[in-house]
């Protein structure tokens, strides 16, 4: 059976915005209605809610050892609740450890062993909020895809080269010659492409902290990715001035909503 999986790397250290009493990915971003009443949402469910809306029913979260709390707050199901469309989501929740922070090339594939060649894989960063929330579903599931958005500093990120038919010839890891304003703010591929990626990351002798080096290297192999531009807007709130910049955007979000707006 195929089955669609996300994967969150939590492991990181979230030391750009401590000291917090709590695992960064809990930090509250906004709310949520939880039968009828308003609580607050954590900046990870915001991941998790768009990996559902594309389909994933297996959800695996990549924690530290020291990351108990995030087990705690989501526990092993998590469901989405539609009000348009008046039914619910829902996604098995299972957790693996990084022993130490190395990467996210390291994190991602902590998941491998879970993961067939059939199935279906979304991966992206939780400590961020980004628009559409169906951007998980406008990416292809045959190959390796990148999904763009547009920000005024990529130099901050990873900023990703295309050609005119979108395929990615190069990814810009936080480099101040970005070469343009777009940058991956999500991934996704087939499960064999993930195990192939792992091959190379083992011949590389992990020397890969960053998704974008590794990739390179699988693209000068002759793999193929596709860029998907169908970012709107994505804010990093794993920085005091994120932060705020998403309480901002969630702000406008919701009186645009309450004014009839959609997004």
């Amino acid at each position: 059976m195929r089955h669609v999986w996300g994967i969150v790397p939590a492991a990181g250290a979230g030391s750009r915005i401590q000291p917090l009493a709590f695992s960064k990915e809990l930090l509250p971003v906004g709310s949520r209605r939880d039968h009828d009443v308003d609580r607050p949402r954590a900046v990870s469910e915001y991941l998790v809610e768009r990996m559902l809306h594309a389909g994933a029913s297996r959800i695996c979260f990549v924690i530290s050892p020291g990351k108990s709390d995030i087990v705690e707050y989501y526990g092993g199901t998590y469901t989405l609740s539609s009000e348009d469309a008046g039914h619910t989501r829902a996604a098995e929740l299972c957790y693996v450890v990084q022993p130490s922070p190395v990467g996210l090339c390291d994190a991602m594939f902590r998941a491998l062993p879970l993961i067939g060649a059939r199935d279906h894989v979304l991966v992206g960063l939780p400590d961020t909020v980004w628009f559409p929330v169906d951007g998980f579903a406008r990416m292809p599931d045959d190959r390796l895809s990148f999904l763009l958005f547009p920000v005024d500093h990529p130099e901050r990120f990873d900023a990703v080269l295309t050609d005119e038919g979108d395929a990615v010839r190069e990814i810009r890891v936080k480099r101040e010659d970005a070469g343009t304003p777009w940058i991956w703010g999500a991934f996704g591929m087939p499960g064999h492409v993930l195990h192939d990626l792992h091959a190379l990351f083992l011949e590389r002798e992990r020397s890969d902290e960053y998704v974008g080096t590794l990739v390179n290297a699988y693209l000068a192999r002759g793999g193929l990715a596709r860029a998907v531009r169908h970012g709107e807007t994505y804010v990093d709130v794993g920085t005091l001035h994120g932060y705020r910049e998403g309480i901002r955007l969630l702000g406008e979000l919701a009186d645009r909503t309450s004014t009839g707006g959609r997004r």
